[in-house]
């Protein structure tokens, strides 16, 4: 069964409005960067193109925001497209996860600043392809973490444990020496 996204211009002129079919949050957010865009797929899906400035999901609607220097005559109908097919294929408009605690009264400040980490940077990443990263411990300079759902078994885990997780923690803490799933 095709969905039905249709667009319509909005007071400013840089932005369109595209109507969902469904609702597909409680509350809308604001998506001003491509970074900031990592809890909802189609948002990162829209920040894949160039000219993509900002992007809003609403409860029911998305709306795009474009680059100056292209017509919305040459990217609505496509870019309607693209947000039906999405929702066509099932994939998820919003990932939700629930955050770790932060502020275990026993945790080290290192273990905190690693559990912020994983709350703000990794685990929404993780999310997008169907997984979480969870915090296990911190001993000896090794962070120890629990990969779940579409990362347990998978066959790229181990690189983006290792390529992905490890790589960043080590960047940002250069006291971890590894990072291993248990």
């Amino acid at each position: 069964m095709s969905t039905n996204v249709t667009f319509e211009p909005t007071p400013n002129p840089a932005t369109m409005k595209f109507i969902l079919p469904r609702q597909v949050t409680e509350n809308g957010f604001d998506c001003p960067t491509a970074q900031e865009a990592e809890r909802s797929p189609l948002a990162s899906k829209i920040f894949g193109f160039p000219w993509t400035s900002s992007v809003y999901v609403g409860p029911n609607f998305i709306t795009v925001t474009k680059q100056d220097w292209v017509d919305w005559d040459l990217l609505a109908q496509p870019l309607s497209g693209l947000i039906q097919e999405h929702l066509d294929r099932n994939e998820p408009v919003v990932v939700e996860f629930v955050e770790m605690p932060e502020d275990d009264e026993n945790d080290s400040p290192m273990v905190r600043n690693i559990k912020s980490v994983l709350n703000r940077e990794i685990r929404p990443v993780v999310a997008l392809d169907g997984g979480d990263i969870v915090f296990y411990k911190y001993e000896n300079n090794i962070l120890y973490i629990h990969m779940k759902g579409a990362c347990s078994g998978c066959p790229s885990s181990s690189i983006t444990l290792k390529e992905g997780i490890e790589t960043r923690m080590k960047e940002l803490f250069p006291e971890i020496q590894e990072v291993v799933a248990v």
